[in-house]
């Protein structure tokens, strides 16, 4: 390095560079900042030299940190709560939304059946029961919807049991208030929440080739035109949800667990910029 002695900076070097001398040219600043970051000893004479020529700098750095010091005092640092470290490890906080409006999804179905109670028209809370939970698990598991996505898969814990955490939670959510919901409209616990499992299982089984938004999108689409349609134009349920499709919805749960078992793997990669 030109200004060297030996293996540190010369003394005018560094003077020169403190105060900013306009004869330096930028290669030589540049190599002195790089021989800088790994000299312990030029960097000391660096701030020997800023406290003799510059003293208005140290002046200032002192004013600073007392600034600093002041507030550190003034503002304790914040206590982050075990509960909520842990709650973020199960879901994302972008995925609360989407759990509030399954919930509200519900509740405006529970809503419309009381207001229609004594009508021959299907029970809205038994027509979207399938497809309710798929809001949040899209939610869950969706790079779009998760701004720390790339960087939770590539974490020791992502993959499927990072995806069985996260549809976890929405379940937890769904479940209880669609069986009350149910209840309520006279609707067998059995026909609300086994197709909304076997959707829920089966989503996850579709997303490890498509990605889960995309399953969530082609299920519940699927599922408006072959079932919920028609019930609201014949003003009877779909014969989907009649007592006996109860061992195809258990059937369809199994394969779809099944195929997440096989597929496991798929929920550590990233296609594209969708997380499965």
């Amino acid at each position: 390095m030109t200004g060297t002695t030996g293996p540190h900076a010369a003394r005018d070097l560094i003077t020169a560079y403190v105060t900013g001398d306009t004869t330096l040219s930028v290669d030589t600043e540049w190599a002195l900042e790089a021989h800088l970051e790994n000299c312990v000893r030029c960097r000391r004479h660096v701030a020997e030299a800023v406290t003799t020529h510059t003293p208005a700098v140290n002046t200032l750095l002192d004013d600073v940190w007392a600034e600093v010091d002041a507030t550190a005092l003034d503002q304790p640092a914040p206590v982050r709560s075990p509960l909520l470290h842990k709650a973020r490890r199960w879901a994302p906080p972008s995925q609360l939304p989407w759990l509030l409006m399954s919930v509200l999804v519900i509740l405006s179905a529970l809503g419309i059946d009381m207001l229609a109670r004594g009508k021959t028209v299907p029970s809205l809370v038994l027509l979207l029961s399938p497809v309710v939970p798929l809001l949040g698990v899209a939610a869950a598991w969706t790079q779009r919807l998760d701004p720390m996505g790339e960087l939770t898969v590539t974490t020791p814990r992502a993959g499927l049991r990072l995806v069985l955490r996260r549809t976890a939670v929405v379940l937890g959510a769904v479940i209880p208030v669609l069986a009350v919901a149910g209840g309520v409209v006279g609707v067998s616990p059995a026909l609300c929440l086994l197709p909304c499992l076997a959707f829920t299982v089966g989503t996850l089984a579709l997303g490890t080739v498509t990605g889960v938004r995309r399953a969530a999108e082609l299920l519940g689409t699927a599922w408006v035109f072959a079932a919920i349609i028609p019930s609201l134009f014949t003003a009877r349920p779909s014969v989907l949800l009649a007592p006996q499709s109860l061992p195809v919805w258990a059937l369809a749960l199994t394969v779809s667990a099944l195929a997440i078992t096989v597929r496991a793997r798929a929920f550590t990669t990233l296609p594209g910029t969708e997380l499965p």
